[in-house]
């Protein structure tokens, strides 16, 4: 579990400094955004995945994208040293973290 909090701040601090439309302050903030993910995706992600399950089966699964820069959206509103510019950087990010955090937990 640390490990993978650990891998997610890495890809996160990586992805503020690689994409324009996302800051992250220091790497303790990126703790902070791999922490507070954590516990949306475990808390609110499967509720929402369960109601939006028409729309995400309607769209072949790319309406999970939308799911997922709106739970990066609500980390921006949580932790105060991280910040998206706006929804479609949401997406992007979204994008980057998973391909990111798949290769690198292949990786390590």
């Amino acid at each position: 579990m640390i490990k993978i909090l650990l891998i997610n701040s890495i890809v996160i601090f990586a992805g503020a400094y690689l994409l324009n439309g996302v800051t992250v302050k220091n790497f303790l903030s990126a703790i902070g955004v791999a922490v507070v993910l954590a516990i949306i995706n475990a808390l609110l992600k499967p509720l929402i995945l369960f109601l939006t399950l028409p729309l995400t089966i309607l769209t072949l699964g790319l309406f999970v994208l939308v799911i997922n820069a709106w739970m990066l959206m609500l980390a921006d509103k949580v932790i105060d040293g991280f910040k998206i510019k706006n929804f479609w950087w949401a997406v992007i990010f979204s994008i980057f973290i998973s391909i990111a955090n798949g290769l690198m937990l292949r990786i390590f």
